[in-house]
């Protein structure tokens, strides 16, 4: 998708006025991605463009005479870049209204004989072709799976895609490592113990269930990377993306860590050549951030010592976009022990 993921988007409410009675999250979900402004950003991200671009551009014996899918197209860079590479034609869904925009970017360009944008919900549209020969989108969100669109891609898949087809990207891995972060912890939530002399602890406990999408510098960075599960586009089925994971983190120096953080990478394998990027904190910084997720104890490691646990994500019953995450940890160390289950929702 040629959008971002504003909070907006997950915290609207619908009017108790009006037609606005009628709208679901969903509805406020597609309604944000409107604005040309998001689309700006995602395209201005360029490990994510150019990955994208690459893959299709390099690859263009695959795509040449195929027809070929763009699930969430947003102003249509995808379509546009399939149709360069030869594709006999694209086709383009999008919900939201920037697909008015879309349609003339198309237009603009000399592609309307080649890509054809369809405005609607995937689940809802038919195509004028009853298979396509590969599938592209862009449906990660921030922790990969908040507000994705990855039940919508395997949806497609599904209904659309041939028996032989491919799907880009067709391989993603969720992973997490531990972080040292004392002071922007005690920025952002130690804050809530003493606020102009008045507790205010109540709002701390809010702030520590709701993880952090921010930037991590590469010096917080004090463990190797695990990863906690791997995600085949191709094969897997909507409910693999509720899970149970363990995870098993060695620190790499003595520190204190304060949170754990969460990233993913994403592959682009059936190319000639493979393509992939990552979102860690040690990789070129993307609009996706990486996911920082408070601890309760401050872990006082030191190198070569593990913090252990499961980190279970489930879609939130309420709204399936928001996910529940359950983390349990364990640590044993020279210095300190802890052993908590924290739970927290991404909105």
């Amino acid at each position: 998708m040629d959008i971002d993921r504003p909070e907006a988007a997950a915290n609207g409410q619908p009017s108790t006025s009006g037609k606005q009675d009628a709208k679901t999250s969903a509805d406020y979900y597609f309604d944000s991605y409107s604005h040309f402004g998001i689309h700006e950003e995602m395209l201005k991200d360029t490990v994510r463009t150019r990955s994208y671009m690459n893959s299709i551009l390099h690859n263009s014996h695959m795509f040449k005479g195929k027809i070929v899918l763009d699930i969430g197209c947003g102003t249509s860079i995808l379509s546009l870049f399939a149709a360069k590479a030869g594709a006999a034609h694209v086709y383009g869904i999008e919900c939201s209204g920037i697909a008015d925009q879309a349609k003339v970017i198309v237009e603009e360009n000399g592609y309307s004989d080649k890509v054809t944008i369809i405005q609607g919900k995937v689940e809802e549209v038919e195509l004028p072709v009853k298979e396509v020969d590969i599938i592209i989108s862009e449906w990660m969100g921030y922790f990969l799976l908040y507000e994705s669109m990855l039940d919508t891609v395997i949806y497609a898949r599904d209904k659309w895609l041939k028996p032989d087809g491919i799907v880009l990207p067709d391989r993603c891995t969720l992973s997490m490592t531990a972080i040292e972060d004392g002071q922007y912890r005690a920025d952002k939530i130690d804050f809530w113990d003493n606020v102009y002399g008045f507790n205010m602890r109540v709002i701390k406990e809010l702030a520590m269930t709701e993880p952090l999408v921010d930037t991590v510098e590469p010096q917080q960075v004090c463990a190797d990377n695990c990863v906690l599960q791997t995600f085949d586009i191709h094969k897997m089925k909507k409910d693999d993306a509720t899970f149970s994971a363990p995870f098993k983190i060695k620190c790499t120096r003595n520190e204190y860590v304060h949170a754990l953080v969460g990233f993913f990478d994403v592959y682009f394998n059936a190319c000639h050549k493979p393509i992939s990027f990552s979102t860690g904190p040690t990789a070129r910084n993307t609009h996706w951030k990486q996911t920082v997720f408070y601890l309760e104890d401050t872990l006082t490691v030191c190198e070569g010592e593990v913090i252990t646990g499961t980190l279970s994500c489930k879609p939130n019953v309420k709204n399936p976009r928001d996910l529940d995450i359950t983390l349990e940890y364990n640590f044993e160390g020279k210095h300190c022990e802890a052993h908590r289950t924290q739970e927290y929702r991404m909105r």
